[in-house]
C-alpha cells in the first residue's frame, strides 16, 4: 500500500511557494489516491494536472500500481482545514453544531481553532408583542462541529 505521508510530502513539495494549499489526502487499501487542495480564488484545471504529474514523477507504477485524482475541495462540502474557514470570511456558511442545531449567517471571524458566525435569531424584547430577529454573533469550535460549510446562493 502507498504511504499516505509520502504523497503528503510530495504534494507539499508541489505547493510550496504557491498559493494553493492542501486540503485532504486519502490512500484506500487499493491504493486509490485522492488529493484535495484548495485557493482563495479557486482552483485550476492546469494546476492539478500539473500537481498530477508531479506526483507521478515521484510514484513508480513498477513499485505498486495506483490510480491517482487531484481535484479541488467541493464547494459545497464541509471545511476540512482552517484554512478553508479564512477564505470564507464575510461569506455565507451553514453549521451544524455538536447538538444538531443548524445556524446560518455570515462568518466573522476565525482565531486559532474557533470561529465566530453572525446569525438572526427571534427574541422577545421589551415592550414589543412578537419576537423580532435580532443579529446574533455565536462562536464555535472547530473540533466540536459537525460541519461547517459555505452556502451555495443563486441570485
Amino acid at each position: 500500500m502507498i504511504d499516505k505521508l509520502k504523497v503528503k510530502s510530495i504534494v507539499e513539495e508541489w505547493l510550496e511557494g504557491r498559493e494553493y494549499f492542501l486540503v485532504d489526502v486519502e490512500v484506500s487499501p487499493d491504493d486509490r489516491i485522492v488529493v484535495e487542495i484548495d485557493h482563495a480564488d479557486g482552483v485550476w484545471i492546469e494546476d492539478c494536472c500539473e500537481l498530477s504529474r508531479y506526483i507521478e514523477e515521484h510514484l513508480s507504477r513498477d513499485e505498486e500500481d495506483y490510480e491517482l485524482e487531484v481535484g479541488s475541495a467541493g464547494i459545497g462540502q464541509p471545511f476540512k482545514v482552517e484554512q478553508q474557514y479564512i477564505n470564507c470570511i464575510g461569506k455565507q456558511v451553514e453549521v451544524l453544531d455538536g447538538d444538531g442545531k443548524k445556524y446560518k449567517g455570515d462568518l466573522v471571524s476565525v482565531e486559532g481553532r474557533s470561529f465566530t458566525v453572525k446569525t438572526q435569531e427571534k427574541q422577545r424584547l421589551e415592550g414589543k408583542k412578537r419576537p423580532v430577529l435580532v443579529d446574533v454573533e455565536k462562536t464555535f469550535s472547530m473540533d466540536t462541529v459537525k460541519y461547517c460549510k459555505y452556502v451555495i446562493e443563486f441570485k
